[in-house]
């Protein structure tokens, strides 16, 4: 395949190149953005480097093509060594999802990489992937079809009904569903099992067969990742979960029923080796964790379309040290590893991310044990992950020498999960933390390296801060660091959990915010281009094409954010201090442009629910 019929394969319109005979030179791309080529060149490379043949790119993706005439005539070892060059350009230059193609000009032959990383050796390579696709076509490899995602969303109503129905208590189906997923995933046999005699005689029945198998499943992964706590960790899975009377008498035909359902409607859309299938999975995990727990308004799982957002907003990356001190069911850390793993360009770099990079702790012991699930559903990197209070894990976190921070701590902690030394502050009436979560972020903020951002959700009271405890916690944050952003999210992001409306928070704790002298970037981010599904919780819209709507609004919110961007209706630039409400409405200038009849109906609707809930109009 010739270079022309290449560029129209793949799409013409994506077609982007910087030098006159249709190259693409990284030394000019780099330099555009104040970059320098020599700064992200390994000692062995070779200086010819620098011109790729062909590229493509949209506003999420791009492919990447070196042409050879006949790859019999190349050494095989070099030319994956120049093409694995220019993806590590690549992601410094734009840091977006990357293709790699070798293409043969003369013949037919194609080699291709994609996914996590995008190491460019034969063990990585797409060997059943030959030929050369369209542009759309790699986007949903990388991505993930959003059908795929409605699909394992609603596969959750259906299989947490079939639960309810067969006796399995509501308290453990996350965690009994993640287990089933995790020995699934590796390799367990659960069809036409029969009951079987064990080393003293004793008859056992076909599911405690299956169980067994699971147990062994699990034991083995724990025993493969050298995890810290292994026994306590395969304990707590083994006696809150397979131990568990409503599990225990589960009949053969119900197990199987369950087992055979997750294998053939959620694994197949499931691959942890890349990313569309990391993002598919943690959508499931989380959204299933929701769905169970929806009937306890406290519950907050952070949804993962909000956990990309934030990893990608403090630039998670593979030289990133996480810690989520508050992980729950470990949403944050996955993405986190996900993305730190997207930047490496080895496969040591990735074993270094999940063994030593990604650190969580978790007081709760059901959110403890769906961490650890979760982690090694996407492949382990629960290496560091512990259950303890925060507080009592002062010098874990400073030698783990932290620089990313995400967390969404709780919001109306009892005195048992806040710190001690604070508790004691409180007067005799106070049941739950008066600051709303910010006296967490404060503690994590004096124990975490320096420097180092903090991503935290925090509820709209914090942001406000009416309280004196608020307000002296707000003093206390910029006494010692500086308020770089602040994103008013969707009202309604928890649901169908807690009912908080949320805002995210970002601090970098290099200097005081008197010190950094500059204004705090707000976003009025209240539009993610999800929608509520009745049994569900909240889904992602498509455009009439199919493609997600949410990837072109995170890229837009990114974009506003990093660039500093004043967009009227979405996002302002204003200096504040503690005393000041640290949210955009309080701010933004109005997009009149976009408002419709619509909106000046449900204004006066609800000023209308007001008064008569308020007794001052009756209804006739």
């Amino acid at each position: 395949m010739n270079r022309n019929e290449i560029i129209s394969k793949i799409g013409k319109k994506y077609y982007t190149a910087n030098l006159e005979n249709g190259e693409f030179s990284y030394v000019q791309a780099l330099k555009k953005v104040g970059k320098d080529i020599t700064d992200f060149k390994t000692k062995e490379e070779e200086s010819q480097h620098k011109y790729l043949d062909i590229r493509f790119e949209n506003e999420r993706l791009v492919v990447l093509v070196e042409a050879k005439d006949d790859f019999s005539k190349w050494d095989k070892e070099k030319i994956r060594k120049q093409l694995q060059d220019y993806v590590r350009y690549e992601k410094a230059y734009t840091g977006k999802r990357i293709v790699a193609l070798l293409a043969e000009t003369k013949g037919d032959d194609v080699w291709t990489w994609y996914g996590q990383s995008v190491i460019i050796d034969e063990e990585h390579r797409k060997k059943d992937e030959s030929k050369i696709l369209s542009f759309e076509e790699y986007e949903d490899r990388c991505f993930g079809k959003v059908n795929d995602k409605i699909k394992v969303v609603d596969s959750i109503k259906y299989l947490n009904e079939q639960l309810h129905s067969m006796g399995v208590n509501e308290k453990i189906r996350s965690q009994f569903v993640g287990t089933c997923l995790l020995a699934l995933k590796n390799g367990l046999q659960y069809e036409g099992v029969t009951s079987m005699l064990d080393a003293s005689g004793e008859r056992i029945t076909p599911q405690k067969v299956v169980f067994a198998r699971i147990k062994s499943i699990l034991e083995g992964l724990l025993a493969k990742s050298k995890t810290l706590e292994k026994a306590g960790k395969l304990a707590k899975i083994n006696d809150y979960v397979l131990s568990a009377q409503t599990v225990l008498t589960l009949s053969y035909t119900d197990l199987t029923a369950i087992l055979s359902y997750i294998d053939r409607n959620i694994v197949p859309y499931i691959n942890d080796k890349s990313t569309a299938g990391q993002d598919l999975l943690s959508i499931f995990f989380t959204t299933f964790n929701k769905y169970v727990g929806k009937s306890d308004k406290n519950q907050a799982f952070t949804p993962d379309h909000i956990c990309d957002f934030m990893s990608k907003v403090v630039g998670v990356n593979k030289y990133s040290r996480v810690l989520d001190p508050c992980c729950g069911s470990g949403a944050f850390l996955v993405r986190a590893m996900t993305d730190a793993m997207d930047d490496c360009d080895t496969e040591e770099e990735r074993n270094a991310v999940k063994r030593n990079q990604i650190y969580g702790i978790e007081f709760e012991n059901t959110a403890y044990g769906l961490s650890s699930t979760n982690m090694l559903i996407h492949g382990d990197g629960n290496s560091n992950v512990v259950q303890d209070s925060m507080f009592e894990r002062e010098e874990w976190i400073k030698a783990a020498n932290i620089n990313v921070v995400l967390m969404n701590p709780p919001y109306n902690a009892t005195k048992t999960y806040c710190l001690p030394s604070f508790v004691e502050t409180w007067s005799a009436k106070q049941k739950e933390d008066p600051t709303k979560g910010l006296h967490f972020v404060e503690w994590v903020a004096r124990h975490v390296s320096r420097p180092c951002k903090i991503a935290v959700l925090l509820p709209m009271q914090a942001a406000i801060g009416n309280s004196n405890e608020i307000r002296r916690y707000k003093r206390k944050m910029l006494d010692n660091y500086t308020l770089d952003a602040v994103f008013s999210l969707p009202n309604e992001i928890f649901y169908p959990g807690a009912s908080a409306v949320a805002c995210c928070m970002v601090f970098d704790l290099s200097q005081r915010h008197e010190t950094a002298n500059r204004e705090t970037f707000f976003g009025y981010f209240k539009d993610d281009k999800f929608t509520k599904r009745k049994g569900v919780g909240r889904v992602e819209r498509t455009d009439e094409d199919g493609n997600s709507l949410w990837e072109i609004t995170k890229e837009k919110w990114l974009d506003a954010y990093r660039n500093r961007r004043e967009i009227p209706g979405l996002s302002v630039m204003h200096r504040v201090t503690y005393e000041d409400e640290w949210l955009a409405e309080a701010y933004m200038e109005t997009d009149y442009t976009t408002l419709t009849q619509d909106d000046f109906q449900n204004t006066l609707n609800d000023y209308l629910s007001y008064l008569v809930k308020e007794g001052k109009v009756y209804e006739d």
